[in-house]
């Protein structure tokens, strides 16, 4: 609180209405989320991993003059060649305007956190908790505004279907630019109470490790490919405090849900689905209940339709079909975007489209099947990339726990596209067509190119980054 009323007169000269915000899982990171709302702006998350033409688009759609970051992170990706000179915009950085702040002044914003807390209540906030950018993992990102409403409802849904108590402790490891960083390890504990260690980098997996391990952390929440970057390089007595693991953004690999039982077996892991545009959750697997390799149920407060796409009636249980969701947290709409995009006209209401395949059991339960953009058509049949990779995963156990080493891409052409596998190990085109068909693939599935590379290339959220990939096949 003290921070707060540090940092709300700096943030409040600000003349404009956003403001972005660069920084890592951090208790920083948390106090300058927070300043910025109690300043009367709104919070612009900034996602440096996805380049300076990137950024600079977000900032243009946003109208943001001013990022509040780190002189230490502007360093470290300066010097992975970042040229973030490049960006058009005011660095306000943090570790360097906080020891020329006057004394007195801080000794006032102590006296007010104590004695004048109230007097955040009167600030008029901004209708918006927070602006987030979309992936770019396939094409340019789009800014989300999400609500104060959209957030809460979210966070509503999650705390109804798990408990928390006041010994759990969590670990805040995804960038808060990430919806699930955000809303899961910054949002969810400060409305809940619940105490959380931050590390600023989640690919060290060694250091993650011996962080629960110090801190007895009894809940991680990120995707897969940290959290089995995590499970690899711990020894068994690091995890033992874990009892529950939450996983999204990519399908949870099944050697991840192995790995993790064999560490650690009182440790529960709950896979989920989540959009940036739904803040972010839109189901879970149940604790009480956990079915690997689904998704689970959808949130309580939503409503969902699984719809063809070809003929836009609902499908039967069992069978593929396009997800269609409504609810209170889901967004209004992309800023500065044409009305109505992403929303679907279905059974006289409007559906925000997922843009996901999926599939229902009896039990409501869900599985994932890809995006309908990770599909391709080829002799009549739609085939689906994931569906190619989750194969080759399974057959080859394919993740060292260094990031993923493999990915399927297609190569950009819609009468007659071909397969492409990009992999890290050392396998042959036979070798991968051969553990496609022993998963009951038809032989439309098989690979047709392959390209070995040192490193699959990922997003800061872990995601695999195809939209790199088709740039590649393209060279």
């Amino acid at each position: 609180m003290t921070a707060i009323f540090v940092l709300k007169p700096i943030l409040e000269k600000i003349q404009v209405e956003h403001i972005g915000i660069m920084l890592p899982a951090s208790v920083s990171a948390s106090i300058i989320y927070l300043a910025v709302l109690f300043s009367g702006k709104t919070p612009v998350m900034i996602n440096w991993t996805t380049g300076v033409g990137n950024v600079q688009h977000g900032l243009e759609l946003t109208g943001v003059t001013t990022i509040v970051t780190a002189r230490a992170l502007y360093r470290k990706l300066t010097g992975q060649g970042v040229d973030l000179s490049a960006v058009n915009t005011d660095w306000l950085f943090l570790d360097e305007i906080v020891p020329m702040i006057p004394f007195h002044n801080k000794i006032r914003a102590a006296l007010q956190a104590r004695f004048s807390m109230d007097s955040l209540g009167k600030i008029k906030a901004s209708k918006i908790a927070t602006i987030l950018f979309t992936s770019g993992s396939e094409a340019r990102p789009k800014a989300v505004p999400l609500s104060h409403e959209n957030i809460i409802a979210n966070l509503r849904d999650f705390s109804s279907i798990v408990s928390f108590t006041d010994d759990q402790r969590l670990l805040g490891m995804l960038p808060p630019f990430h919806s699930l960083g955000l809303v899961g390890t910054i949002i969810l504990p400060l409305c809940l109470g619940l105490k959380t260690v931050y590390h600023a980098n989640p690919t060290e997996a060694t250091i993650l490790a011996g962080q629960i391990e110090r801190y007895r952390v009894s809940i991680v929440i990120g995707t897969p490919t940290f959290l089995l970057g995590i499970i690899k390089a711990a020894s068994k007595e690091q995890l033992q405090s874990l009892r529950l693991v939450f996983t999204g953004a990519e399908k949870c690999p099944e050697n991840t849900y192995q790995a993790l039982k064999k560490i650690n077996p009182a440790a529960t892991l709950c896979e989920g689905y989540g959009i940036t545009e739904c803040s972010p959750l839109v189901s879970i697997n149940r604790v009480e209940d956990p079915r690997p390799g689904t998704i689970g149920r959808i949130m309580p407060s939503m409503e969902y339709a699984i719809i063809d796409p070809e003929t836009d009636t609902r499908v039967e249980i069992g069978h593929q079909g396009i997800l269609l969701v409504r609810g209170p947290n889901i967004f209004a709409g992309y800023h500065r975007d044409s009305k109505g995009a992403g929303f679907h006209k279905f059974d006289e209401k409007s559906w925000y489209n997922t843009g996901d395949f999926v599939k229902e059991d009896n039990n409501r339960t869900l599985t994932f099947c890809g995006r309908k953009k990770r599909f391709i058509k080829l002799g009549g049949e739609m085939i689906s990339l994931p569906a190619i990779e989750n194969a080759l995963l399974k057959h080859f156990a394919a993740d060292n726990g260094n990031g993923p080493s493999l990915a399927v891409e297609a190569t950009p052409t819609d009468e007659r596209p071909e397969i492409v596998l990009f992999t890290t190990l050392s396998v042959t085109r036979e070798d991968a067509n051969s553990g496609i068909k022993e998963a009951g693939l038809s032989p439309l599935h098989n690979i047709r190119i392959m390209r070995k590379i040192d490193t699959i290339p990922v997003l800061g959220t872990g995601k695999t980054d195809y939209k790199l990939l088709q740039n590649m096949i393209a060279v």
